[in-house]
């Protein structure tokens, strides 16, 4: 699937700002505030994070051997 630069530029922005800091956030609230099931909520955002930057660089590799 080829998108355009302006989505990618987004969907990057988001998986290695928003994602990361979404994770932090979560986790650091969770602790103070006493919430349940904060590590697990934390331990998710990451795989998905880590999921969508491996499937993001694989993608620019194959876009980057088109050219």
């Amino acid at each position: 699937m080829k998108m355009s630069d302006e989505t990618y530029k987004k969907v990057k922005w988001a998986v290695s700002v928003v994602l990361p800091a979404l994770g932090v956030l979560v986790g650091s609230l969770g602790k103070a505030y006493g919430w349940a099931n904060t590590d697990l909520a934390v331990i998710t955002i990451t795989a998905i994070t880590t999921f969508l930057g491996a499937t993001m660089l694989y993608s620019t590799a194959q876009y980057d051997k088109e050219k």
